[in-house]
């Protein structure tokens, strides 16, 4: 529609249906054009307009484009709802494959595609096939993305009609469009399928590559996301593909650019050529940066994928590091993920460089990166042996300032570059006894009581200095109750003197007497039976020797790594997380079982399985179980035969565009308890709960009646309004009592 039909939404008539009917049903091709807009306008709002498709579907018959497009978009939206009416509207889309118009034709062809309807598929196959082999591009790269729709509707029907050998014949088109549409469908196919369906070959490779030159952005992604898929047989064949695909990297688009990286680097494993690998991190450097000046949510995506690139090939930004020093207008997000990489780029020759970034950073005003700027610093010395000293000093300086959140970081920090360099920087603790009093963070409090307790010989007060903390051990969370637990048996096995014995006896009496924690009873009770037992061996196991902490900056696991790195420029590498911990893949109609075993009986509760408005009343749950809560009442069972149900709110939401659902209700789970719609104070001793709910791919409204009264209550109806999203019950409901 044109930015002048938005008058067609501000109408607010009440009766107007039987006017659309009216004006769809004129003689006058303008009037029955706007009509149709009117009922489109109307459905976009979520108004129910299905009970005029038999006079929308009439006004298919036209030769013009604009009315047959809004046709279509109709049919799509209210075909599931109608499938009976919607095999009416086959002629014309079969007529219309068939149109001299390329564009009808393909329109034909997508919308059929669109409609997931079982009975219209079989009509769908001979258009189709005409489509694959039509002389224009157009439909014939159209005919290729509906087979992959084709194949998640009736997966046995495209394999058996030959389908999948036409898609293949299409990667040999000499259009790159048809080409990159082809390889798409195929791709999508293979990820449902159980089966090797796409294999790229030596010779598809070529022409593969030969289309990627040629094809639009999102059809070079395409096929560089299927080369990535590709093997190569040794690193000669490496070098040749990555030779082919280094040009994308300088495309505007910055999906093709990280599929390219991301191709490039999958290769780069099989080149053993060092000469060859460090002229690829040349050339992958700048098109990186360049990502980092488009706009911030585009450069938060970049600088995840980068997060990885840098764990496995840190050369390739090893010199740019001054491009993700953060700018005063970026977004946190941004200024976040710019720190992570800052960490895994310093190296002894701009660390420099990067403390006094850093020490800037801390002086902000946003306390969230004030804190992981003052964390940096740490990592960096922890990473960096020979830098220790310097991010100790620039530790030093911001605890002077005497921000509490920055000392109480600091603090934290200085206790992790202890335990990597233990015994060499001891000389700053009297500047961190001088903050004590202002901690009241249970981390930078339990971070000062572990090195107080560590270097307890050293520090000549240490009895008082841990005695002011276990004036409130009572009231402290159980991190700092286990630390100070720790760090006073320390305290009494190096300085064994009277006043730490009175402290060690305060303190196991508070942790095994006065406390519900479990953890810190057990420890306490640990320590107890070692000191009085044998206090040599109480000094073997508390002051053993710790293992030094590594650097943490490459966290991932390599095999991790590998799998990220394999899926970038997807939601996987802005994730860190494989895809299979975020996408759960709806089943294809291959992979369906069609006889599910449901148990039936005695469930708690009532399940109506909910299918679309238009389902005739002889679809029907095969069985109605229904028992109340307290009191249970049998159901009466309505026995039916089991029809399919058009699984509507699973396509709405993009759960499974599976159409047909087998519509036998499954036991009902155990879970939490449904929600009360109607309590028993106002409904007169009657307690009604209910909810909508998915479970093995299929709708359920779950009911539990509940009789609080001194009466049993029967005399029940149970009917679903008109809802927007066509809801309702697939086969008579029907409640006889609710018992007392």
């Amino acid at each position: 529609m044109s930015g002048h039909d938005s008058k067609y939404f501000s109408t607010t008539k009440k009766g107007e249906i039987p006017e659309l009917k009216e004006e769809l049903n004129s003689q006058h091709r303008d009037k029955r054009k706007d009509a149709v807009k009117k009922v489109i306008a109307a459905m976009t709002v979520g108004k129910d307009v299905s009970s005029l498709f038999t006079d929308v579907v009439n006004c298919m018959q036209t030769e013009n484009l604009e009315l047959k497009k809004l046709v279509y978009l109709y049919l799509i939206n209210y075909a599931k709802s109608q499938p009976d009416l919607a095999i009416l509207a086959v002629n014309t889309f079969v007529k219309d494959s068939q149109d001299p118009n390329p564009l009808i034709r393909a329109l034909a062809v997508r919308t059929m595609g669109c409609i997931r309807v079982d009975k219209i598929t079989e009509y769908l196959c001979d258009p189709l096939q005409r489509c694959l082999k039509d002389d224009d591009p157009y439909v014939r790269k159209t005919a290729a993305v509906c087979v992959a729709k084709l194949y998640d509707i009736n997966a046995e029907l495209v394999e058996d009609r030959g389908f999948l050998e036409s898609l293949k014949d299409l990667i040999s088109d000499n259009n790159p469009m048809v080409v990159a549409n082809a390889v798409a469908a195929l791709a999508e196919i293979q990820e449902h399928s159980s089966r090797p369906i796409f294999e790229i070959t030596s010779h598809t490779l070529s022409k593969l590559l030969t289309a990627l030159n040629e094809c639009t952005e999102w059809g070079q992604v395409f096929i560089l996301d299927a080369l990535s898929r590709y093997k190569a047989a040794d690193a000669r064949e490496a070098e040749n593909i990555v030779e082919r695909i280094t040009p994308r990297l300088q495309h505007a688009n910055c999906a093709v650019v990280l599929s390219a990286v991301k191709m490039i680097l999958l290769q780069m494993e099989l080149i053993s050529s060092t000469d060859v690998v460090r002229n690829l991190c040349k050339k992958m450097a700048p098109p990186l940066v360049t990502l980092l000046s488009a706009e911030p949510e585009i450069q938060y995506v970049a600088l995840r994928n980068i997060n990885l690139i840098v764990q496995k090939r840190p050369t390739i930004l090893a010199h740019e590091i001054k491009v993700f020093f953060c700018k005063y207008n970026d977004p946190i997000y941004v200024k976040m993920e710019k720190l992570e990489i800052m960490i895994k780029l310093a190296s002894d020759r701009n660390i420099d460089q990067v403390l006094l970034e850093f020490k800037e950073y801390a002086t902000e005003v946003d306390v969230d990166f004030v804190r992981r700027a003052v964390r940096a610093i740490g990592r960096c010395a922890i990473k960096l042996d020979r830098a220790a000293e310097r991010c100790i000093s620039v530790l030093l300086e911001l605890i002077k300032i005497k921000v509490n959140y920055v000392v109480q970081e600091a603090i934290i920090v200085i206790k992790d570059i202890f335990r990597r360099y233990p015994n060499m920087y001891e000389s700053i603790i009297a500047t961190l006894c001088e903050s004590l009093d202002t901690l009241d963070e249970p981390e930078a409090k339990a971070s000062m009581i572990w090195i107080i307790g560590e270097y307890a010989e050293r520090i000549d007060n240490a009895d008082e200095l841990l005695e002011s903390f276990l004036e409130s051990f009572p009231e402290e969370p159980p991190q700092v109750q286990l630390q100070l637990l720790t760090a006073t048996v320390k305290l009494f096995l190096k300085k064994p003197t009277e006043g730490p014995q009175q402290m060690i006896q305060v303190v196991l009496n508070n942790a095994t007497v006065e406390t519900d924690n479990p953890d810190l009873r057990d420890r306490a009770y640990i320590y107890w039976r070692l000191l009085s037992t044998d206090p040599e061996a109480a000094k073997d196991v508390v002051l053993a020797e710790k293992p030094v902490i590594s650097d943490d900056s490459n966290q991932l696991d390599p095999s991790l790594l590998d799998e990220l790195l394999a899926n970038i420029a997807t939601l996987s590498s802005v994730y860190h997380k494989p895809p299979d911990a975020f996408v759960t893949r709806a089943k294809t109609a291959s992979q369906r079982t069609e006889d599910d075993d449901y148990p039936d009986g005695n469930e708690k509760g009532y399940s109506a399985n909910v299918g679309d408005g238009g389902a005739s009343p002889s679809t029907s749950s095969s069985s109605v179980p229904y028992t109340a809560a307290r009191r249970p009442s049998p159901a009466q069972v309505m026995p039916a035969p089991a029809s399919p149900v058009p699984d509507l709110l699973g396509d709405l939401i993009g759960l499974d565009n599976n159409a047909m659902v087998p519509a036998d209700p499954p036991a009902m789970p155990s879970g939490p308890p449904l929600p009360i719609l109607l309590p028993a104070s106002t409904g007169q001793g009657l307690q009604i709960s209910a909810q909508l709910a998915r479970q093995d791919g299929q709708i359920f409204y779950s009911l539990m009646f509940e009789n609080n009264s001194q009466i049993t209550l029967d005399g029940f109806m149970i009917q679903f309004n008109k809802n927007s999203f066509g809801l309702a019950a697939a086969g008579p409901l029907q409640v006889i009592t609710v018992g007392l």
